[in-house]
């Protein structure tokens, strides 16, 4: 198998990782479209970092840093990649870029129903804080 690229998206990749994230991630987000991910991307061109091989997409993660907490989304590999290392490889790039901008914990947004996720959540040393709950609002229509 040929080498593992980690890069951080560009406008060109936009497409393809929304065509990915329908195969490869768990769930859908009312962000999940063109206009969502391409905002992510103007406002924070290394936010979404994708893992390639042979040139083809083979994992996502969006590491997201508000100035103050460090956010993990979309941690997503292509069903016949994984436990082969992509997820790893993503995290540690997410978790040297929030070392970078000066981040101490991050936080992962992970489907109470994944267990797959939950066991490899736990495997990279994340743990779920049941004290808490996840609000929202979604704005607009």
């Amino acid at each position: 198998m040929s080498e593992l690229r980690i890069r951080a998206a560009t406008p060109d990749d936009l497409d393809t990782v929304l065509a990915f994230w329908k195969t490869a991630a768990e769930g859908t987000s009312i962000s999940d479209d063109r206009d969502g991910v391409e905002r992510l991307v103007t406002r924070d061109p290394d936010a979404l970092i994708l893992a390639e091989q042979g040139g083809e997409l083979v994992g996502t993660v969006i590491a997201g840093f508000d100035g103050w907490r460090c956010h993990l989304y979309r941690l997503a590999v292509h069903p016949q990649r994984r436990r082969a290392g992509i997820g790893s490889a993503l995290l540690a790039a997410a978790e040297e870029r929030f070392a970078g901008l000066g981040g101490r914990r991050g936080d992962a947004m992970v489907l109470t129903r994944n267990e797959t996720a939950h066991h490899a959540w736990r495997a990279a040393g994340y743990t779920p804080q049941e004290q808490w709950r996840r609000w929202v609002k979604p704005f607009g229509d």
